[in-house]
């Protein structure tokens, strides 16, 4: 089910396709998508849950199985330097991202693990960075337009892509743009390194999901639900406002004291390993 938790963004060419087809068939199933029950974050439900149904699919016959060999014979070092390797590339996208925001700190830190992990990390295979405690602040263009008070619109399950929101969505061609990986020039090296990101982002949820799996609930409803809830407290940086303000984003908000994040439901929900690519590895 982990392509549902939006753990990595594929080639930019399916991306694209798969995208585009989305938001197509969002435009068709709308006005039967809809009805006097509907969550409000959540008005197109029955598509989304058949996308998420499909998602599920490709993941039991593909990804799953391909994660858990990886999981079993690739040493637990090896798989840490590689999600160090893309963590690190991230970092980039992620500074100038906190920049856009005007979030001077953390997008001095974003520069900073960068160069640490590049240069004295070995390419990013070691974390560095983390050991010198320079913070990691994981932040899109999809955070960007949320901190400038872009609403997040209604909840879309994207296929492949997973969970994400119609401002997420019109997000992505820009994070696709920002996204190292995915501008590669060598398209056999781009692939591999697509397909690996993806693995290896699939074998850190393995425990995860198998728990849910197991678990009397209705896991579309929890992956939404903790993905929206996860994904609103990044955006406020662990201090989201009243609902009735949701709409208002951070740049807007009179300054208020900060809560520790660890005393927010949220923090349960991104330990249980549903914050896709904004997970950060040791």
């Amino acid at each position: 089910m982990t392509v549902n938790l939006r753990l990595c963004r594929v080639d930019d060419r399916v991306a694209g396709g798969a995208r585009w087809t989305g938001v197509l068939l969002i435009l068709l199933l709308v006005g039967c998508a809809t009805g006097p029950n509907a969550n409000p974050r959540d008005p197109l439900e029955p598509f989304n849950r058949g996308v998420f149904k499909f998602n599920d699919a490709v993941d039991a016959a593909i990804l799953k199985p391909v994660a858990t060999v990886y999981r079993d014979v690739t040493p637990v070092r090896v798989r840490q330097g590689i999600g160090n390797f893309f963590g690190n590339l991230q970092d980039v996208w992620s500074f100038v991202n906190n920049a856009l925001q005007l979030k001077g700190q953390a997008a001095i830190d974003s520069l900073k693990r960068f160069g640490v992990n590049t240069f004295v990390g070995w390419a990013g295979v070691f974390d560095v960075a983390t050991e010198m405690d320079i913070e990691k602040h994981t932040k899109d263009f999809g955070h960007t337009l949320g901190y400038w008070g872009v609403a997040p619109g209604p909840y879309l399950v994207l296929p492949l892509l997973g969970p994400s929101t119609l401002r997420d969505t019109v997000a992505l061609p820009v994070d696709l743009k920002g996204d190292i990986v995915s501008n590669i020039g060598h398209i056999p090296t781009r692939t591999t390194a697509t397909v690996v990101r993806a693995i290896d982002s699939r074998s850190d949820l393995l425990k995860t999901t198998t728990m849910l799996e197991e678990a009397a609930l209705d896991r579309y409803t929890f992956t939404r639900d903790a993905f929206l809830q996860r994904r609103r407290n990044t955006i406020y940086d662990g201090n989201p406002p009243e609902e009735e303000t949701a709409g208002i984003g951070p740049a807007q908000q009179e300054p208020a004291q900060s809560r520790d994040e660890t005393e927010m439901p949220t923090e349960t929900l991104s330990n249980s390993g549903l914050t896709g690519n904004e997970k950060v590895k040791p």
